[in-house]
């Protein structure tokens, strides 16, 4: 007999409490408790989801890891580390409407044109529907099967008479199993079918895509366990206002990460930009005070941003930061050292900071391009449109060394820039690159002495 019993679970991280709490102590979410029916199942529901593993020696074990299968779309398999490998279950999350079910479409279509099988599996679309999209994206294929169910059971069974090569489960929160009580989408339901569905994989060696969606915070929906259960996590990135989007690896078991690929969102699907530096710089102004480009790198991949800055007068007793694209508590930290040591006083400004396109940099190597864009700004000084400027700002003025400056600066001579500012640090470590004038930095002063 199977026992029941009611507990309270967390919908934003999953944590479990035997009654309703009003905050939870894990995420500290507030009112994100609900009561949900647990089964305890016996051991021979999943008998037959067991590996029936031995202990083995290490190297006795094969190795099939390089064996990998392209998806026929550059910028994914460069976010997979080069392709899908065997048995491995890889979680795509984004916010609704952003192309996700799309790229996994164009994706499945590219495989089933090499002969493979691939299965489809709905939960949220009709087949009709599914149809329709294959039609204006141009996915048709005899090899690409649709199966529109959201029984846990009864995907797993279809799955074993098919034997497809990859599958593609759109989406997660809508499948269910019927040995749990409680409603799709809830924490145990999500938990149950992505353990499953992974063991599975597994097992049988066949690539899982589970495709989430994201709540307000920007995570998963569901429990975040998830994000540990599964090998690959790829967040899909962009803005309704852009055209383009980009998909970022989160964790890789079987590559980099960080790594990310750009696509640009038309009429007939996502279409792959192989250079992203050029689509972020296309309509970039000339001439123009608060501008400045930094070399960013995403990953393995260098990408030339344009940071912008707007320094004006407040108006009000408080003056204004707003932060765009970079870090808010970064951005106050250089303004208090242009402040201090550098002379600007940037107090009693208004101060707006933005990554132009939408993009997101993380890393402390556009110090300088921000610190630039606010001294131009400030002083109503345009910088060198050919000039770029990267690194490290500490809090005594000083400019630190970045990683992978050799790469970077030979991003920028490859787009026609003729003049780089890079720390001393980085200086003595770069050969000569052909057109490229490196001007050495030590500090904030120089920096200013050298652009203006």
């Amino acid at each position: 007999m199977k026992k029941s019993k009611t507990s309270f679970f967390c919908q934003h991280c999953g944590y479990m409490s035997p009654k309703w709490l009003g905050k939870c102590p894990s995420c500290n979410g507030w009112n994100c408790f609900a009561e949900e029916l647990v089964v305890e199942s016996d051991s021979s529901s999943r008998a037959e989801m067991n590996f029936d593993g031995k202990p083995q020696s290490i190297e006795d074990i094969p190795l099939t890891e390089g064996q990998r299968t392209n998806t026929g779309i550059a910028e994914i398999d460069r976010v997979l580390g080069g392709g899908i490998v065997g048995g491995s279950a890889i979680l795509i999350g984004g916010e609704p409407g952003i192309g996700k079910s799309t790229l996994m479409l164009q994706m499945m279509h590219n495989l089933a044109q090499k002969g493979l099988k691939v299965l489809y599996v709905s939960g949220e679309e009709s087949a009709s529907q599914i149809k329709l999209r294959s039609e204006r994206i141009g996915a048709a294929s005899k090899n690409l099967l649709v199966l529109v169910e959201v029984s846990l059971e009864k995907i797993l069974e279809q799955i074993k008479i098919v034997s497809p090569a990859i599958v593609v489960i759109d989406s997660i929160q809508t499948v269910y199993s019927a040995e749990l009580m409680s409603a799709p989408g809830s924490v145990g339901q999500v938990r149950e079918s992505s353990s499953r569905l992974i063991l599975f994989s597994k097992k049988f060696g066949i690539p899982v895509f589970l495709v989430g969606h994201v709540t307000k915070d920007g995570s998963i929906a569901g429990p975040k366990v998830l994000e540990h259960m599964v090998d690959t996590v790829l967040y899909f990135e962009g803005d309704s206002s852009h055209t383009y989007r980009i998909v970022r690896g989160i964790k890789n078991r079987f590559g980099p990460t960080n790594e990310i690929g750009v696509f640009e969102m038309q009429d007939k699907g996502l279409k792959e930009v192989p250079n992203p530096s050029t689509f972020f710089l296309a309509e970039r102004p000339q001439n123009v005070a608060g501008s400045v480009v930094v070399p960013s790198l995403e990953g393995t991949r260098p990408i030339l941003v344009e940071i912008q800055a707007l320094v004006s007068a407040t108006n009000f007793g408080n003056p204004r930061r707003t932060a765009i694209g970079v870090d808010y508590n970064r951005v106050s930290l250089l303004v208090a050292v242009l402040d201090k040591i550098c002379g600007l006083h940037l107090s009693g400004s208004d101060i707006f900071i933005n990554v132009a396109g939408g993009v997101r940099v993380e890393e402390p190597a556009v110090d300088l391009g921000v610190v630039a864009a606010m001294a131009s700004s400030f002083l109503d000084k345009p910088i060198d449109a050919r000039t770029i400027v990267l690194g490290e700002a500490g809090l005594a003025g000083e400019v630190r060394a970045v990683s992978q400056m050799e790469v970077r600066v030979k991003e920028a001579a490859r787009l026609g820039f003729n003049r780089c500012l890079v720390p001393k640090t980085n200086a003595a470590q770069l050969g000569k690159i052909a057109k490229m004038e490196i001007c050495k930095i030590g500090s904030l002063k120089e920096l200013l002495e050298n652009l203006f």
